[in-house]
């Protein structure tokens, strides 16, 4: 039987080991193009230049996942940071484990940390975070992404046999 795990608020103080919420709520800000514009500014640590690498700006559109949803793998950039903004204005979840774990093959419910970012939230993870890939919910969602291209191998992913945790609502 696996561990059932809660989501809690997605903050920039409880994701802080993780990474960087990106949000505008607390930003720096200042206004912009003769005042019409205001500028949240410098909202994450972008980190791509290991080995050459450069950033690079995708959309992933992810479908809904079934709650309770089963934790079966987990994945981790060691090259550089990846960054979801959601373009949509729906929650999403995310899961991750904790920063100190090297083998992904290690990591279990104890170690799983799950948020449920709400609308006008997106998430930088930190270069070599354990984390879940895309967990959409509801409806299918596009993200705007922002993460490494460039020469290296900047992906490790761990699949489990069996469910390590289950997520619900």
């Amino acid at each position: 039987m696996t561990h059932a795990l809660q989501p809690q608020a997605l903050t920039p103080e409880t994701f802080a080991p993780f990474g960087d919420v990106i949000q505008t709520e607390g930003a720096k800000h200042f206004q912009i193009n003769e005042g019409t514009t205001t500028r949240f500014h410098d909202l994450a640590k972008v980190d791509t230049a290991e080995q050459g690498g450069r950033p690079i700006i995708s959309i992933f559109r992810g479908d809904p996942r079934p709650i309770p949803f089963e934790i079966r793998i987990m994945e981790r950039h060691p090259l550089a940071s990846q960054a979801f903004v959601p373009l949509f204005a729906r929650p999403y979840l995310v899961v991750v484990a904790k920063p100190e774990i090297e083998d992904g093959t290690s990591i279990t419910a104890e170690d799983l940390h799950v948020f449920i970012a709400q609308p006008g939230q997106g998430v930088n993870y930190a270069r070599n975070v354990w984390h879940h890939p895309l967990i959409a919910l509801d409806a299918q969602s596009d993200f705007l992404i922002v993460d490494r291209g460039g020469e290296g191998d900047n992906l490790v992913e761990v699949h489990f046999d069996e469910a390590i945790a289950t997520v619900e609502l």
